[in-house]
């Protein structure tokens, strides 16, 4: 190859790296739901919630100790913070699957983008566009079309999604301040020693350990399972701009659609279809035009700066 062509090359490789990467990211974490919801009865969300945290610290540990000291990073207030948004955000997804359809749950959840934009304006003092405004209104119909007010249980399970998704909206915002000094691994660890923290108490008032090979496999599946697809999406968004990383990653609402319809059985109401496809849609555009809305801002700045 010539060096004229390898410039091109480069960027063929990473135009093909970042969405392969991002779609085995959300293929993993498709996976991941399906084993939450599998898992045993037995299990609440306390023993699946630190399970998984702890997992993963031991393995970020393993992986990345060696190099010094892995929770060295700038902000560690704000990290914490974000370590305990990211497992309020977690610890109410799981619920919301075990309670509701996982196709359900996680359409509802996909909604945190809207949150995104909402706590970027009261945190970061961030324009939102009338294209944004017109965007989380279509999410907020979206929502009304979806919940089913009848059934109780339906409810809280929905109103445990919503609030994962207020958490996940939360927990996005702070990263922006986060990623400028720290690197996604100390991000990622500071979230799973929250989450231990979080769910540690509750683990030890009701401990529960797997008793067949079967149980064992799905808590292992989960903690590296949860692991593997945050270090790939971490690596995908390395080549993919910020809103095609999130596109990308909005297909773990189709494949886990997809999944739960045909092999768990999950009701594919009007409701169902009509408010996914507004949620869904919505949170899509909503990637697209923060991630423009960025682009003129650092423009300004830099013509501010020259």
């Amino acid at each position: 190859m010539s060096p004229t062509n390898a410039p091109q090359q480069v960027r063929m490789d990473a135009a093909v790296a970042g969405p392969l990467l991002m779609l085995a990211a959300a293929l993993l974490y498709t996976m991941l739901n399906l084993l939450i919801k599998q898992i045993g009865a037995d299990f609440t969300i306390w023993h699946i919630g630190f399970y998984r945290f702890f997992g993963g610290v031991a393995v970020l540990l393993l992986i990345f100790g060696r190099h010094g000291n892995p929770y060295r990073g700038h902000n560690t207030r704000l990290l914490i913070i974000r370590g305990l948004s990211g497992s309020a955000a977690f610890l109410s997804l799981v619920t919301a699957i075990r309670l509701l359809p996982v196709s359900t749950a996680l359409v509802i959840f996909y909604a945190y983008p809207a949150f995104s934009a909402v706590f970027s304006y009261l945190i970061y003092g961030d324009r939102i566009s009338k294209a944004e405004i017109a965007c989380i209104a279509v999410v907020v119909i979206g929502i009304g079309v979806l919940f089913d007010f009848r059934v109780e249980g339906d409810f809280f399970g929905q109103f445990m999604a919503l609030s994962g998704a207020a958490f996940a909206g939360l927990t996005v915002t702070l990263i922006k301040t986060l990623r400028e000094k720290n690197g996604p691994v100390i991000i990622y660890l500071y979230f799973c020693t929250m989450g231990v923290l979080v769910t540690l108490p509750q683990f030890v008032m009701a401990p529960l350990l797997p008793s067949t090979g079967m149980a064992w496999a799905m808590v292992l599946g989960i903690i590296f399972v949860s692991v593997a697809a945050q270090l790939l999406m971490n690596q995908g968004f390395f080549y993919c701009k910020g809103w095609e990383g999130g596109v990308f990653m909005s297909s773990e609402v189709i494949f886990t659609a997809i999944v739960g319809i045909a092999f768990l059985g999950d009701p594919a109401s009007w409701r169902f279809w009509i408010g996914g496809l507004l949620i869904f849609g919505s949170a899509v555009a909503l990637n697209r035009f923060k991630a423009n809305s960025l682009k003129r801002e650092k423009r300004l700045d830099a013509a501010n700066r020259g």
